[in-house]
């Protein structure tokens, strides 16, 4: 069961909260783990973005968005909210903002696919090993997370840099003005380059290397199958929301993290490919000991349950830039053309780097490519051409993947960004060989945030006691499989030539 009505739910009741690059959504579930239909807020909005390649956004409208998200679901919710019995919260990585001695934000939020701080990825690459850092912090020399992001902002903007008293996430910002105290979970911790993966604490040696003290990043929360939830909302906010106001509100998780366990993906067995604006592959499972693999990330769900795999920077992105800069049909249309086209058939080769790259080669600098036009090329081959390079980054992970958790076997797909379209689902079967298993649950981060809280609060024991539902299961069509290796190979080629040089 993916969704129930409210006269059916079993309560007591989860609020998830789930805050993304582009829109944040509040959602009910109920003690089983199932989405109730029919309450959800719900806001889109679009980051600020420069030439030079900034992508940021106010902190404190980004709170006040998800503050009427909380409005309009208690209202929707009526009398029900009474049976809420904590607020849970899932939202984007490696987000990095900077707040004063007073706990107002002084800095915009810097996006994670904020790549003006790609010049100090160098910087870090003489300062010290990446090697040694990734082994360290899961994480490489890069933009997308702080270290560079911290030494960007030192060196363009040092005056900025003295008024900040702290460094946070947007998550932590939010509990802070709810609260009036900020505590970092381990899972937003693992996604910032500054916590040993291995004893899980703020790593005094990169702290040291960048010239920061632990004292400037928020306390780190210590229950090794969760996080310590806050309580005794502010004032202000308990009048907002009386029915929230003794409840715990458990402190945000990485949307990825989430997205596996709200989806099924928490064991080594599974495979989860998440497709929204971004993308990313990930196995996560319980797993005493760490090691950091070349090529990919290691970040955390909780301080017991590890997720390691590769992010792209370019996903559903992808597919909207296409339909607005080629002026494509609408959805319907575009989909029936697309399956109409033949695997590799348009005689193009694309490097899908709108927004740089991450895994599997890290280059912050990359941008997209595409090689191959004639006067004969069409729109939609454009876009099958890079909606095709998209799943052979995904390829790439995939490999790498299988060497480092060799048990895992089967896919799951979620997020609107795949799941919308059939033909680039197909397409994902076709090129990595193996079945892709379509998630039919309605909201995967913001379910895998609710499990958590389900689980901190002694609901269920385990995440299998409340087991995801599966779709459409999509066979890999093995000519298919063989055309895209070709398109794989020509793409290596371009990928060596223009981005590794």
């Amino acid at each position: 069961m993916s969704l129930t009505s409210l006269t059916e739910a079993h309560f007591p009741l989860i609020l998830a909260l789930d805050v993304g690059t582009s829109s944040t959504r509040a959602v009910l579930y109920d003690a089983r783990g199932v989405m109730i239909e029919g309450i959800e807020s719900r806001t889109t909005y679009q980051m600020q973005t420069t030439p030079d390649g900034g992508v940021q956004m106010d902190a404190d409208e980004l709170c006040a968005i998800i503050g009427h998200n909380i409005d309009a679901l208690l209202r929707q919710a009526g009398p029900a909210a009474a049976g809420i019995a904590a607020v849970a919260m899932c939202t984007f990585w490696h987000s990095l903002l900077g707040v004063d001695e007073n706990n107002h934000a002084v800095t915009p939020i810097f996006n994670w696919n904020d790549t003006r701080s790609a010049d100090e990825v160098e910087t870090l690459n003489r300062m010290t090993d990446p090697a040694w850092l990734h082994a360290r912090t899961g994480c490489r020399p890069h933009a997308s997370y702080y270290p560079a992001k911290l030494l960007w902002l030192r060196r363009t903007q040092p005056e900025l840099v003295a008024r900040v008293a702290r460094w946070m996430s947007p998550s932590e910002y939010f509990h802070l003005r709810l609260f009036g105290q900020a505590r970092c979970g381990i899972s937003m911790a693992s996604g910032t380059g500054l916590l040993n993966q291995h004893d899980c604490r703020w790593d005094d040696e990169v702290l040291r290397l960048l010239g920061l003290s632990a004292g400037q990043l928020s306390p780190l929360t210590e229950n090794p199958d969760g996080d310590e939830p806050f309580t005794g909302l502010r004032d202000e906010y308990a009048r907002r929301w009386p029915a929230l106001a003794a409840v715990p509100w458990f402190p945000a998780i990485g949307d990825g993290a989430a997205s596996n366990i709200g989806s099924g993906g928490h064991t080594a067995e599974i495979i989860a490919i998440n497709v929204g604006t971004s993308g990313a592959m990930r196995v996560c499972w319980p797993a005493a000991t760490v090691r950091v693999p070349k090529g990919l990330w290691c970040y955390r769900a909780s301080r017991r349950y590890v997720v390691i795999g590769g992010a792209l920077s370019n996903g559903g992105d992808v597919y909207a830039w296409c339909q607005q800069t080629l002026r494509l049909a609408d959805n319907e249309e575009t989909e029936r053309q697309l399956a109409a086209l033949e695997a590799d058939a348009h005689g193009l080769t694309v490097l899908p780097f709108f927004s740089g790259e991450r895994s599997t080669g890290w280059h912050s600098h990359a941008r997209a490519a595409v090689i191959g036009l004639s006067l004969n090329t069409e729109p939609v081959e454009i876009l099958r051409a890079a909606l095709e390079a998209v799943c052979y980054r995904f390829a790439a992970i995939y490999e790498r993947l299988k060497d480092e958790v060799p048990e895992a076997g089967r896919i799951v797909a979620s997020g609107g960004g795949i799941l919308n379209s059939t033909v680039w689902t197909q397409m994902m079967a076709d090129v990595i060989g193996v079945p892709v298993i379509a998630s039919a649950v309605p909201e995967a981060s913001s379910r895998g945030a609710a499990l958590m809280a389900l689980r901190s609060l002694g609901l269920i024991s385990d995440f299998s006691d409340a087991p995801a539902t599966f779709g459409q299961v999509f066979e890999p069509d093995s000519a298919n499989h063989e055309r895209y290796r070709h398109g794989r190979e020509r793409q290596e080629k371009l990928y060596e030539l223009l981005i590794v040089q």
